[in-house]
Order: structure tokens, then sequence, then C-alpha cells
């Protein structure tokens, strides 16, 4: 797999067929759009090319749609060629893919060209004959460019299907337009995905992704409560601060270290039954006992056992965890 981040030093792609997005989570409504451009490729023996932006565009040039207070969420973003509905608020990205993860998931899909472009105020500032002559027709060469419906590009989202249609002709390439249904698919997908997450709902966020979410983390020391308890835990810290983490509760996981697939349950939340203040995300990982301090863990979701509740003390905790694995045990790896 390529990965392009200096967009001055581009390879001459063959036939370039080329679209842009985020495509954050590469998930079932994605594939579809993938599938497209590849097949589009393929008719003339060209090179499939995904363009997507760091940062996201929205935290450089537009407002961000509110999360629930105390949650860990994503905005609704817009996807490729979604529609202009409002979007709202002063809260921060988070995404269901870091940009390794993304990357990933892409070439598993068959993607092995993927520009990153960084994305700032003077990009945000092209006019769309700018963005098509500046930026697409000179860094890329299209033969085709591959766009949804109601796509809008440029200063003030001026540029349309129609502008990129004209300015084909003069530019010998071809503009080819995702259907409507297809387009919403994905925005649906996108929008469920992240409010499943953020309610617990992982088998609907699973349906919706096409693979059961997941996210890794750098093992950290905490206060060892769960050794006291019977259950030792690890303590994770997110490597990417705008990784999207699912609703507070316990979960049914798989928890990945290295080449090693264990099984286990983890808490989500602020443990208010001794006191707790700071959301952690605590992994208890079953039959182990090993120092993995400073390990990264990649945690895989498997089901949602129930919410975060306060319990009147220890010992109706621990007998709570006893139930809890026993539930997670029966979850399939």
């Amino acid at each position: 797999m390529n990965v392009y981040t200096d967009i001055n030093s581009l390879p001459e792609f063959t036939n370039a067929v080329i679209t842009t997005g985020s495509f954050d989570g590469v998930h079932s409504g994605h594939v579809q759009i993938i599938e497209q451009l590849i097949k589009e490729a393929e008719l003339i023996n060209g090179t499939p090319v995904i363009i997507t932006f760091y940062p996201h565009p929205k935290q450089i040039v537009g407002p961000h749609l509110s999360l629930p207070t105390g949650q860990v969420g994503s905005p609704k973003e817009r996807e490729i060629g979604e529609s202009s509905e409002e979007i709202t608020s002063s809260e921060k990205i988070y995404v269901l893919n870091t940009a390794a993860e993304k990357y990933e998931l892409l070439q598993n899909r068959g993607i092995e060209n993927i520009v990153v472009v960084p994305f700032d105020k003077a990009f945000s500032a092209l006019t769309a004959d700018e963005y098509i002559k500046n930026f697409l027709v000179e860094k890329f060469h299209p033969a085709v460019v591959v766009v949804g419906y109601d796509h809008r590009f440029g200063n003030n989202r001026e540029g349309n299907f129609e502008l990129l249609k004209k300015t084909g002709s003069e530019y010998k390439f071809e503009v080819h337009e995702i259907p409507e249904h297809v387009v919403k698919n994905a925005t649906i997908s996108s929008t469920g995905i992240r409010k499943a997450l953020l309610d617990g709902d992982i088998e609907k966020a699973e349906s919706f992704l096409g693979y059961p979410y997941f996210f890794s983390g750098s093992v950290v020391s905490g206060n060892k409560l769960g050794r006291k308890l019977g259950y030792p835990t690890a303590n994770l810290q997110i490597e990417d601060e705008q990784k999207l983490i699912p609703g507070n509760g316990v979960y049914a996981v798989d928890a990945e270290l290295g080449d090693r697939k264990l099984k286990g349950m983890m808490n989500i939340g602020l443990r208010p039954t001794v006191g707790g203040t700071k959301r952690v995300i605590e992994v208890n990982i079953f039959d182990f006992d090993e120092n993995i301090y400073g390990q990264t863990m990649k945690v895989i979701l498997k089901k949602h056992l129930r919410n975060e509740i306060k319990f009147s003390g220890l010992d109706e905790l621990k007998a709570q965890l006893a139930k809890d694995k026993e539930e997670a045990i029966r979850c399939k790896m």
C-alpha cells in the first residue's frame, strides 16, 4: 500500500480514478463507494486513488456536533456527497479510526493508493475553479473523478457536479456521480455507528461497520483495586485522543497483545462504587497474570454486558463481576 502525504511529490498515476472523502470507519456503507471506484478503474485499466484530508476539515473550518455530557463520541461528518444539513457546536471531532487503522482497512478493501492532503486555512480558501485546476487536475491528472450526489467543494461550497462536468470537458476527464441511495446509505451508517457506540449498542455498530469495533491503548498503572477484588485490570491510555470510545458500561471483549488473542471483560466509566471522578478504561483478561505495563493492547468489542452502576459496597461489586465474567466467557472469540 502507498500512502502519500506530500501532494507536491506524487507519482504519475496511470489513468487515475479519484474520489475524496473521510472514509472514517471504512464501514459497510463505504464499501459500495470503494467498489464503484475500483470498478471504474478496471474499465479503463486505471489506478483507483482515494484522497482524504488531515486534520479533519471540520477541525479547521467547520462547526461540530455536540456530544452527551461525560461521553466521548463523534459528530456527524459530511461524507462524500452528503447533503447540506447544518451542523452546530464547538466540540472536537472524534473518529472511528485512527489514520493507521483507516489505511489498513482501505487496503483490505483493495485500495493501494491513498493521498493524505494537509488541510489548512489556505486550502479551504481555494475557489471551486482553483480546487479543480490547481488541485485535482495539476496534482492528479485524473481520467475519472467520482463524486457523490450533491457533492460541493471550494470556498463557500460553490463548486458542484455541473462545474466538474464542464471543467472535465476542458481537461479531458470524466465525472461519474455516485447515486443518492448509495451515499445516503454511507451517511446513515456513519451516524448510526456513532450513536450505537455511545449507547452501548455494540451489535448495531458491528452490523453497520461490517466488523467488530476496536481501539488500542497503552497499559498504564492504576490504583490496583481490581487486583484486590480478584479481578486485576489493565488500565488503558488511548493512543489517539480523537478516537471514539464507546459509552460507559461493562463489555465482553477480546484483547490482543502482539500476536496473542485473549478473552476478557472491560469497564469504561467513573467507578462510582469507589467514588471515582475520572473516566477510565479497565480490561480484565481472564486467567492472565503477567506484567504488561507499557505494552500496547488492542481491544475488540464483543458485547455490552450492562451499564455502569453504583453498588452498595465492594462485596456487591465483586459478586456482580463474577456474573459479568460468566457472561463474557460465553461470548465467542
